[in-house]
């Protein structure tokens, strides 16, 4: 069982910053920061394994960071040069043994509650 509980989200201008965090209290394997938009399916954004290997969406990468601090059980994403386009609703994600691809929805068990992140033009 992973309980995973995501803040930092909120509302920042174009170009701002953010810096999700999600507290993971239990054993995983690789875990991601997904993003859904209204009507649409979830998204994988980043993902980090247990290795440390890291991989992130196209539209992600080079803006955005995830990182693992193990020893404070927290998973974070730090969002640089925002655009209204990465609004949306982030979810953290883990899972506790591998299940296929970590950058694919569907390896993934465990949920956050979701956090809204709404970018201003």
């Amino acid at each position: 069982q992973v309980q995973l509980v995501e803040s930092g989200g909120g509302s920042v201008q174009a170009g701002g910053s953010l810096r999700l965090s999600c507290a993971a209290a239990g054993y995983s394997v690789y875990k991601g920061w997904c993003r859904q938009d209204p009507g649409k399916e979830r998204e994988l954004v980043a993902a980090i394994s247990i290795a440390d290997t890291t991989r992130y969406a196209a539209s992600a990468k080079g803006w955005f960071t995830i990182s693992n601090d193990n020893s404070k059980n927290t998973l974070y994403l730090a969002m640089n040069s925002l655009k209204p386009e990465d609004s949306g609703t982030y979810y953290c994600a883990a899972n506790a043994v591998w299940a296929g691809s970590l950058f694919e929805p569907q390896s993934y068990t465990y949920w956050g509650q979701g956090i809204q992140v709404t970018v201003s033009s």
